[in-house]
Formats: structure tokens, C-alpha cells, sequence
């Protein structure tokens, strides 16, 4: 059993994997910040507080980071109290968050200056499977580290696959974003035209879902028409800014990413309507105000 730091156990993801990690029996220490009682079943259940990043750097083997993206990163690991500030050597800092790249570079080598090694982990899956211990995790990792780190991952995912070196697990994160935002956003201007064409959409939806063009993305995004706006419990404004990672990681790469960025204009649009604290599907909602097509069942 490991002594495991967890940054962002109040989080919808990292209360599912810090429970998961405590209940397969690692000592688990935890940061707090506003909303306490995201994490009061977690330290009931013998977890332990730490006042900062770096008071928690200073008791543990492993160090979680599961944030919203690269600025809350780099201050919980780079800032004046963060993980870098009190990391002995030879810890392990794992960053569970969808992240630019470029900025997991920069965090590796400070890591590196502190013979810390930094490890890109982000995951798949919903809510849901995080509270099950059912998370996909795509590690970017050395073999050895990969080595050292896969039986702690299994103590909340269902598959965990070493995708690379480090540096792979956000690049090919935000690779799996970009496709499944551009499922879900075609889907919703599908949904608009075909509305305003007169159809039936639920025959769309029959038809899909007996071909190739199926998928669980797609699926949830068809309970719209039901009225069900939770199908997919991913924050839109949380999707906008891994597809704004993705339109940056394409150019860092000189790729032009026509597709790419439509799909992020698209949430983008969707976020400047209102609806950016909603989940994904509620794209179909900003349609039906583009357009004035009749979608959700209300």
C-alpha cells in the first residue's frame, strides 16, 4: 500500500477515484478548499487533511492531481505552496486533469530539477464509472514508472493503457476530446436540421442506431429529444476548453484543424448563450436558439 496525496478529491472525477484509492486500502491524504462536503464521506472513512499542496508533498509516495486544466496544474504543483515546494525525491506526481501538452512539458522538467518524476494520467469515462472504479486512464510514462504506478491506477480504473512516453497521455487525451466533441456537435446541428425539415427525429435516431454512425455519444445525445439534458455529465465549458487545448496542440504541430476549430466555435457559441455550466447535450439547446427548431421534449 502507498501513502497517496489527492489534489481535487471534491472534483465530479476525483471524488470517485480518491474514494476508490481509500477504499482499496491506501493511507490517503487530501487538500481541502471550499466545498468541504464534497470530501466529508472521505475523511470519514480515515482520510487525512493537509493545509497545502506542499504539507501533502511532504507525506506521500504518490501525488493525484485531478483539476480542471493546466492553470489550476501548474499552481497546485509550481505555485508557492505547491507539490514542487515540499517534494522529497523520488516522488511520483500524477496529473489526472485534461492539460496542454506544452504545459506538462514544463511541470516534467521542473519535476526532473527535484528528481521528481511528473506523469501525465488523464482519464475517460464519466462520473459515474469514477464512483464504480470502472475510469479508462491513458498513461504517458516511462515503461518503469508505468510498471510502478499500473497497480495503484487499477485501484479505480477498468483499463489502463500505456500510450507512450510522458507526454502521450494529454496529447492523445485531447486527440479522444476533439473526436468525441465533434460527434456530439454534429449530432445537435443534425438535430436542428432536420427539425426545421420537417422529420421525424426519432426516425433519425432509429436509423443510427442500427448502422455504423451508432455510438454511446450519440446515444446520449438522442435522450434530448426525451427531454433528458444529462445523458453525458461532462461540463460544456469544461469540453470548450479541451478543444481549445486541441486547436492549439494541432497548430503547435502546423496541422491546419478546420474540423477542430468548428467543433470549438461551436461550444463556444454554445457557452456565450448560457449555456457553458450546463452538460454537453444542452448544445442541442443552443441550437434551438440559433435556429428557432423545436428539439428537447419539454
Amino acid at each position: 500500500m502507498q501513502r497517496i496525496g489527492f489534489i481535487g478529491a471534491s472534483g465530479l472525477m476525483g471524488h470517485g477515484i480518491a474514494k476508490n484509492l481509500r477504499a482499496k486500502g491506501h493511507a490517503l491524504v487530501l487538500t481541502v478548499h471550499r466545498n468541504r462536503a464534497r470530501v466529508a464521506d472521505l475523511l470519514a472513512a480515515g482520510a487525512t487533511e493537509a493545509e497545502s499542496p506542499a504539507a501533502l508533498a511532504r507525506q506521500c509516495d504518490i501525488v493525484f492531481v485531478c483539476v480542471t486544466g493546466s492553470p489550476q496544474v501548474e499552481l497546485s504543483v509550481a505555485g508557492a505552496e505547491g507539490v514542487l515546494a515540499g517534494a522529497r525525491p523520488g516522488l511520483v506526481i500524477v496529473d489526472c486533469s485534461t492539460s496542454e501538452p506544452e504545459s506538462t512539458a514544463r511541470l516534467r522538467a521542473l519535476a526532473a530539477l527535484k528528481d521528481v518524476t511528473f506523469v501525465d494520467a488523464p482519464l475517460a469515462r464519466t462520473p459515474v464509472e469514477a464512483e464504480l472504479g470502472k475510469l479508462n486512464v491513458m498513461v504517458g510514462a516511462s515503461p518503469a514508472t508505468f510498471a510502478q504506478l499500473e497497480p495503484v491506477l487499477r485501484a479505480f480504473a477498468e483499463n489502463v493503457i500505456h500510450v507512450g512516453a510522458p507526454g502521450a497521455g494529454h496529447t492523445i487525451k485531447l486527440l479522444n476530446n476533439f473526436i468525441a466533441q465533434a460527434i456530439c456537435t454534429a449530432t445537435a446541428e443534425a438535430f436542428a436540421v432536420g427539425a426545421r425539415a420537417g422529420v421525424d427525429l426519432t426516425k433519425l435516431v432509429e436509423l443510427v442506431s442500427a448502422g455504423a454512425v451508432n455510438s454511446g455519444l450519440f446515444q446520449a445525445m438522442a435522450k434530448t429529444l426525451n427531454g433528458d439534458l444529462g445523458g453525458l455529465k461532462f461540463e460544456l465549458d469544461n469540453a470548450r476548453k479541451d478543444l481549445r487545448y486541441y486547436t492549439h496542440l494541432a497548430e503547435s504541430h502546423n496541422v491546419p484543424s478546420l474540423v477542430g476549430e468548428a467543433v470549438h466555435q461551436s461550444l463556444a457559441l454554445a457557452s456565450a448563450l448560457g449555456h457553458g455550466g450546463k452538460y454537453v447535450p444542452s448544445l442541442v439547446e443552443a441550437q434551438e436558439q440559433l435556429t428557432g427548431a423545436t428539439i428537447v421534449r419539454r
